[in-house]
């Protein structure tokens, strides 16, 4: 992707039924990873996130709690989804809402779009229904329940009985788009990712594709079928459609052209959704099709997904409130392989949060600094000849931010992160072998110094630049301390493509001490 192009990421709208936990989060922070990367290298980039508030399991847990699916909607959304985006310091674009009268109206333009193009029909449909996915189940996912459930039929995901739905029902033609599904995949393979999911979505298509039935008339909660409002739009058809009505669809032509088409970073369990009947309803409407899908795993909580009905469920403020939202953002990004499933424990985020963060990567920072006050009066030293130890440095900050730049770009966050954890570790070891405390002390050997701490701190620009998009709060400490701005602009302003070019800091630049970045934590759990 050259610079200046165009980057629209998604995230999944997320369901007002409960509260956010650190699952949301981590698909959240993802994005925005990837956002902030592609912002900060010259895209004009558009991160979209949100909250899907139609649907039976809304209208289910509003009625249980005394109240409308709007009273319900409004105070979840002002309570829990919206704070969570400044918990994790999300810097989102846009935030949709399904009850917005700008997506519910062009919901209704979309679908009567293909009602007039004859890809949508009346008939009669029985099948089992789970209100927790809000799907009818495919029969891969319908298996027999255990304990107090046996011979029942439950949701293999949920594990919770099945409901016998029979309505006259609006269906779309999605049978008709099975082959040119299966092209798709083929001619772009990089469509669907990891493979794995690809992989899954293929097989899932070539099993043959239903027609899908995409109103509900049993009850009122939702968008009305613009031709028959005795149906409301099922809430799948409705959600999935934010991704276009949040950027113009339906009113404003110039700026949906600008945005879409979109890249979708999406949990695998509704992968299918997202890679399947998204592509369809886009093919019908006559859209492009999305950029890319990107299924990632789950997080995992004593090996089973997190989930607020098994009470394994953990509240991101519950992590930040300890270790700050940096830490947060770093170990989920470093210690997941993005695309696959990850599990959480305390103790791993407790050892990589003093191994990595505080001892790598921020005493690192405050021993460089600390020594340009001592050695230089405050300043940036002038740098003297080079020798072959800083050109390795140059050469491991160069390859670094290439490498994390196309790490980025194919998705992997955790590999671009540890591309560029290892300029830390060069630094770290840089130090350790060039011993500036021994050099400071000897006139002789003062030039070397000063080319020794010149190349550890325009390291740490490089790496203030690098890590922003990850550890933002972090990043803005370092940069105000190397006090870069004056001289090169604000940290938001600097290019990451052009990050490892070396010798962007000026030699004299002041510096002040810093505080540590990452202080240790004693009672962490």
């Amino acid at each position: 992707m050259s610079s200046g192009s165009s980057f629209f990421i998604t995230t999944p709208i997320f369901y007002v039924n409960d509260v956010p936990h650190i699952g949301h989060a981590y698909t959240e922070v993802a994005a925005d990873v990837l956002a902030r990367w592609h912002r900060q290298s010259g895209d004009d980039t558009w991160l979209l996130t949100g909250t899907d508030e139609h649907g039976q399991k809304i209208l289910r847990t509003a009625t249980a709690n005394g109240v409308t699916p709007q009273e319900w909607s409004d105070k979840l959304v002002r309570e829990a989804w919206l704070p969570l985006l400044e918990t994790i310091d999300v810097a989102n674009d846009d935030f949709i809402r399904t009850t917005e009268e700008r997506h519910e109206k062009n919901v209704q333009k979309f679908l009567q779009k293909l009602y007039d193009a004859g890809h949508i029909y009346a008939g009669e449909f029985e099948a089992l229904y789970c209100v927790g996915c809000e799907e009818f189940k495919p029969e891969s996912e319908i298996v027999t329940g255990t304990g107090e459930l046996v011979g029942v039929k439950v949701c293999a995901i949920h594990s919770k009985p099945l409901e016998l739905l029979q309505e006259k029902n609006y269906f779309f033609r999605m049978s008709d788009f099975q082959e040119r599904l299966l092209t798709l995949y083929e001619t772009r393979p990089d469509f669907v990712q990891p493979p794995s999911a690809r992989n899954e979505v293929i097989a899932f298509v070539q099993q043959g594709l239903k027609d899908l039935s995409i109103s509900r008339s049993s009850f009122d909660w939702g968008i009305p079928i613009p031709w028959d409002n005795t149906h409301v739009t099922y809430v799948w058809f409705d959600a999935l459609l934010n991704y276009v009505t949040a950027v113009g669809y339906g009113e404003n032509e110039e700026e949906f052209h600008r945005r879409w088409p979109a890249n979708h970073i999406v949990g695998k369990d509704i992968l299918r959704f997202h890679a399947v009947i998204w592509p369809a309803m886009l093919m019908a409407a006559e859209i492009e099709v999305p950029r890319h899908v990107f299924g990632h795993g789950w997080l995992l909580v004593g090996g089973e997904k997190m989930s607020k009905s098994k009470l394994t469920g953990i509240a991101p403020s519950e992590i930040t409130d300890t270790f700050g939202s940096d830490a947060f953002r770093y170990y989920f990004m470093r210690a997941v392989s993005f695309g696959q499933d990850g599990s959480f424990s305390w103790e791993d985020l407790n050892a990589r949060y003093h191994a990595e963060l505080a001892n790598g990567f921020g005493n690192l920072a405050s021993r460089v600094l600390a020594m340009n006050s001592r050695y230089y009066d405050g300043t940036t030293p002038k740098p003297g000849e080079i020798t072959d130890a800083e050109r390795e440095i140059h050469a491991v900050v160069a390859a670094a931010a290439t490498e994390a730049d196309a790490s980025v770009e194919a998705f992997h966050v955790h590999e671009a992160l540890a591309h560029i954890w290892t300029i830390v570790d060069a630094l770290n070891g840089y130090i350790t072998d060039q011993e500036p405390w021994v050099l400071a002390k000897n006139d002789d050997t003062r030039e070397r110094l000063g080319t020794v701490l010149y190349t550890a701190t325009e390291g740490l620009r490089a790496l203030a630049v690098l890590l922003s998009p990850v550890i933002p709060l972090a990043t803005e400490k370092l940069w105000a301390a190397l006090n870069a701005e004056p001289v090169l602009g604000s940290l938001a302003s600097q290019n990451l493509r052009a990050a490892g070019v070396w010798g962007q800091l000026p030699p004299g630049t002041p510096v002040s001490v810093l505080e540590a970045l990452f202080p240790r934590i004693e009672s962490a759990e």
